[in-house]
C-alpha cells in the first residue's frame, strides 16, 4: 500500500468532517447515533463531544452547535478568557467553542473560528447566527497556515483538532506565530501513548478519528517549546482509547 502523503490525509479529514456538517444539517437527530465522535463505536472510548458540556460550560452556545460538538475537551472551561480578548478556535466545526469564547470576551472581544471545511463552516455561522453572536466570526483556511497576521490573538484554543494534521509542529509555531506576547494557547487534544502500536498508527479511519494521528505527551511538549511557548502544562482528563487519552495542553508565549 502506498503512503499517505500530506494531502491524502487532509483530504480524508476533511470528507469525514464534511460528511459530519451534511449530517447535522439533514438529520440533526441522527447525530448522536452516527460515528461521528473521535473512536466511533469502539467499546474503549471514553467521553466525546456534547456529553461533556454541562450547562455551565457551555453557555453562549446554542443547542445545535453543541450538539454537533466532536471535540474531546472543553478548551473554553481552562482558558481563563477576558472581557475584551480576542481568541482563535484552531479547527472550529460547527462552532460550539467560538460561541462560547464570543460570550466570555464580550462585545469588545472578538471570538475567531478557522476551518477548512465549507460544510462545517456554513454550519457554524447558521449556529452563530442563531445564537445572536455579532462578534463571532469564521473564517475558512488550514490551520497549517493561519490567514491571520503576526501577534494578532490572545488566546489560541483547539478542541481535538491539531491531532489531525499531518504536520502538529507546524500548526503549534502557527499558533505560536499569532499569539500576541503573553498570550495562552490551551487547547484540548488526545495524546498518545509512547507504546501505541503500529497497526493503530497505521489506520487512516483512526487517523480521522483523533488517534493514530496523535503526539506523545513528550513529543506535544517538544513542539511547544521548540515553538518558543513556555510554562508547558498537559493533563490527562480521561481515557479515550486503549492507546490514548485526552488532555489538556496549556502554554504561554513570553
Amino acid at each position: 500500500m502506498a503512503e499517505l502523503t500530506d494531502t491524502d490525509i487532509r483530504e480524508q479529514v476533511r470528507e469525514r468532517y464534511a460528511g459530519h456538517a451534511r449530517l447535522a444539517t439533514d438529520a440533526p437527530e441522527k447525530v448522536r447515533q452516527a460515528e461521528a465522535s473521535c473512536c466511533g463505536q469502539d467499546e474503549s472510548c471514553g467521553d466525546w463531544g456534547d456529553v461533556l458540556y454541562d450547562i455551565e460550560s457551555s453557555e453562549g452556545a446554542n443547542a445545535a452547535a453543541v450538539a454537533a460538538s466532536l471535540g474531546c475537551g472543553v478548551p473554553t472551561a481552562v482558558a481563563e478568557l477576558h472581557e475584551g480578548e480576542t481568541v482563535l478556535d484552531l479547527g472550529s466545526g460547527a462552532g460550539a467553542d467560538v460561541l462560547i469564547s464570543a460570550s466570555r470576551v464580550g462585545p469588545a472581544g472578538r471570538a475567531i473560528g478557522l476551518d477548512m471545511t465549507d460544510e462545517m463552516l456554513a454550519v457554524a455561522r447558521r449556529n452563530a447566527a442563531e445564537a445572536g453572536a455579532d462578534n463571532a466570526e469564521f473564517v475558512k483556511g488550514y490551520i497549517e497556515e493561519l490567514p491571520l497576521p503576526d501577534a494578532s490573538v490572545d488566546v489560541v484554543i483547539s478542541n481535538c483538532v491539531i491531532n489531525l494534521s499531518a504536520d502538529k509542529p507546524r500548526v503549534i509555531r502557527e499558533a505560536a506565530r499569532v499569539l500576541r506576547p503573553g498570550g495562552r494557547f490551551a487547547v484540548s487534544d488526545v495524546i498518545a501513548d509512547p507504546d501505541m502500536d503500529a497497526a493503530t498508527r497505521a489506520d487512516m479511519q483512526q487517523w480521522t478519528g483523533c488517534i493514530a494521528g496523535a503526539l506523545t505527551r513528550r513529543e506535544f511538549e517538544d513542539a511547544l517549546r521548540s515553538a518558543g511557548l513556555v510554562d508547558v502544562e498537559i493533563a490527562e482528563t480521561h481515557r479515550v482509547h486503549a492507546h490514548a487519552g485526552a488532555a489538556i495542553i496549556r502554554a504561554r508565549k513570553p
